[in-house]
């Protein structure tokens, strides 16, 4: 009974033993497993609207694929070379154990793994490759945890979808699209044979660098696979006398691409709140507005070095355009050698310079009905708030029109105007332009601000003129997938009115002017534009300058070029203003009209009314005056003068009198003669012409005076 009582208790004990060993490894591998590494990293692409990929980011370069869509035979592959027990075990197969074991204790060494799929799969997700028994029972320990959790076939999809093949590629979709161009589900038997033959050494077994090792691992695979009766012998011998059948895929990526695609980042994590670190491991598809050849050809023309002028190399610029309508992002340049992470300038603040008088004191005081394109206002070197703005030139009219302030971007009127009709008034337009200036000061009218704005900024801005007073958010993404290809987001803006369709019409009418005639007339594009330079003044260096801008658009884009140095110190200043990104964004203008046919002139909406040109008075005027009979004692008076070319000038009649004051007798429009009816013979009167300007309402220079005589 004392033999009996010690047995019943060892086996007891032997009994507790187990079971906390038991509850020990279920409990040991819950730690181990560590639930969000299940959730294997994908490969996010960036593709066009037509498929093509642009762009590939990843921590793992991979692509998941379903266990149902892999066909039959490339599972046995992996099964019959890798753990032909796989369906039978519980995540250990404890045979290969004890065969194992037993070598390494006459090796004294561990030199055999007995590791299932289950097994190797836990390694790889959650374990590093050191050969110690601490890993091993690791190992172990999450198996058994991954089989209670899992079935066979979740377990089995898991592994083909994480198997590391090579080249930087994950997963056994990735793998064939990698190697033989084409989806897992369309795999043959010898190339599932040689993808199932690269899990033991991926390296070792690469058809690309070893093709002949990779050859003889494909055939030991099918030789497994005939002795586990999954292929008959016919099978394996007409499997193995093909060729490895390669049609390797190098995915070379796009420089030209990839300030576009640091846009498309910035624009996920901040309206889609998807961050970096989500987007390179959450498998998604995110197909973009970008236009590829638009893209390239800005790309192309920012590496020639006679657009960037500077006293020193690393001129730098930015490039961006929108489709006019939509807002849609057609092309972006961050930089001349643009590298994704690097410091993305379509983003970066500069001051703005003159681009921000259509902005913010132009646009706004045409919106009220005292300004109107051709309202003179003051041109005069002056000091307002303790202010002082000064033109460019130095040279002052007194009083000029908008129109002509703004075509030769004169200084001291924007800064008068601005004064005129207010800064909060001014900021209020500049709100709904999504430009949040905190500045108070009129320095605001020539963009001297604290921040600055961005290319981007100032493109969607403008669009405001190109779409009749609306603006809609620019959007480098179309749409984005998921990784089980839902869409998750579909592009869409709402247009928010900011000025009139009328005051749209006006500026673009001026601007294109100012691009004609104007500070905006270097370089050469021979279909429609509008648009503004810019400048700013270097804060070391006396005449040098710092940013140099040009913003335009035409029917069909918006688009803003900046040009300056990352640094701006006594050591870096360009040598040429806004003529250089002007004559760029022309070029590129050009080349894209060779691909595209752009419009050749803007065309006015029904609901405006058009902006006539302005009108040129005549500097010259000579009067000629005579009599012509009328019978008796009674003549009329005939005055001749030199027409202009303009009709529409119209010219005014003058008396002069004896008090001083003279008496506008009568006009005439179109024509250069007029008649003075009944004039007394003995009665001498003087006359004088004076051209009028029926837009801006100023008269010109008077003519020479003439007395009628017979």
């Amino acid at each position: 009974m004392k033999k009996l009582k010690w047995l019943f208790l060892s086996l007891v004990f032997v009994l507790a033993l187990g079971a906390m060993g038991y509850a020990a490894i279920l409990f040991g591998g819950a730690l181990i497993v560590d639930e969000e590494d299940l959730v294997l990293d994908a490969t996010t692409t960036i593709e066009t609207n037509d498929g093509t990929v642009i762009g590939k980011l990843y921590e793992e370069n991979r692509i998941p694929i379903s266990l149902e869509d892999i066909p039959d035979h490339v599972r046995q592959a992996f099964i019959a070379i890798e753990d032909r027990r796989f369906y039978n075990h519980g995540g250990v197969d404890f045979k290969s154990v004890v065969r194992a074991v037993y070598r390494d204790i006459i090796a004294m060494a561990k030199v055999e793994g007995a590791s299932t799929i289950t097994q190797q799969l836990a390694k790889n997700l959650f374990l590093t490759n050191d050969k110690t028994w601490l890993r091993k029972t690791k190992e172990v320990m999450a198996a058994f945890h991954l089989e209670r959790i899992f079935t066979k076939d979740e377990i089995f999809e898991l592994y083909l979808n994480e198997i590391y093949f090579g080249e930087g590629v994950y997963g056994i979709e990735t793998a064939s699209q990698k190697f033989f161009n084409k989806s897992a589900g369309d795999l043959t038997l010898a190339e599932g044979a040689l993808l199932a033959g690269m899990a033991k050494a991926p390296n070792g077994y690469s058809p690309v660098r070893h093709p002949e090792k990779a050859e003889n691992r494909r055939n030991v695979v099918m030789q497994a696979m005939e002795e586990t009766g999954v292929i008959s012998t016919e099978e394996r011998a007409q499997a193995k006398g093909e060729t490895l059948g390669l049609d390797v895929q190098e995915y070379e990526p796009k420089p030209w691409a990839a300030s576009y695609i640091d846009l498309v980042l910035k624009e996920a994590q901040t309206n889609h709140q998807l961050s970096s670190e989500e987007v390179l491991r959450g498998g998604y598809k995110i197909v973009v507005n970008i236009d590829t050849e638009i893209q390239q050809i800005a790309f192309d023309k920012f590496q020639d070095n006679t657009y960037f002028p500077g006293n020193t190399e690393g001129v730098e610029g930015a490039f961006v355009m929108l489709e006019q309508e939509s807002g849609k992002v057609a092309a972006a340049v961050g930089g001349r050698d643009y590298q994704l992470g690097d410091l993305n300038r379509v983003v970066v603040n500069r001051q703005p310079g003159s681009t921000m008088k259509p902005l913010a004191v132009y646009g706004p005081a045409m919106m009220q009905e005292t300004y109107q394109p051709y309202t003179m206002i003051r041109d005069e070197e002056m000091a307002i708030d303790g202010y002082t703005a000064t033109n460019y030139d130095d040279q002052y009219d007194g009083a000029v029109s908008i129109y002509e302030a703004l075509v030769k971007s004169k200084n001291a009127p924007a800064v008068w105007l601005l004064n005129e009709i207010g800064i909060p008034y001014s900021k209020k337009y500049l709100d709904q332009l999504d430009l949040p200036v905190q500045d108070e000061g009129l320095a605001i009218a020539l963009g001297g601000l604290s921040e600055g704005l961005t290319p981007l900024q100032l493109a969607e801005s403008y669009q405001s003129f190109a779409s009749s007073g609306e603006t809609v958010d620019a959007l480098t993404i179309n749409q984005i997938y998921n990784r089980e290809d839902d869409v998750v987001y579909e592009g869409e803006t709402t247009p928010s009115e900011v000025f009139s369709p009328q005051v749209a019409w006006n500026m673009t009418s001026i601007l294109s002017d100012a691009v004609t005639e104007g500070t905006g007339s270097s370089g050469h594009y021979e279909k429609a534009l509008a648009g503004k330079t810019g400048s700013t003044q270097h804060p070391h260096v006396d005449d040098a300058v710092k940013d140099a801008w040009f913003v335009g658009y035409t029917p069909e884009y918006v688009s803003a070029a900046w040009m300056g140095y990352d640094r701006s110190d006594e050591d870096h200043y360009l040598t040429a203003g806004s003529e250089k990104p002007t004559q760029l964004t022309k070029d590129i203008l050009s080349e894209i009209d060779h691909e595209k046919s752009l419009a050749a002139s803007f065309e006015k909406p029904e609901n405006v009314a058009a902006l006539p040109k302005p009108i040129d008075l005549p500097e010259d005027i000579t009067l000629h005056g005579g009599y012509s009979f009328r019978g008796l004692s009674l003549f009329n008076g005939k005055l001749e003068w030199t027409a202009a070319e303009d009709d529409r000038v119209v010219y005014r009649i003058y008396r002069e009198e004896e008090d001083g004051v003279d008496e506008r007798i009568g006009e005439v429009k179109g024509d250069h003669e007029y008649t003075i009816d009944r004039i007394q013979i003995f009665n001498r009167s003087s006359y004088y012409v004076v051209p009028y300007d029926p837009l801006t309402k100023i008269e010109g220079k008077r003519s020479n005076t003439v007395e009628i005589s017979s």
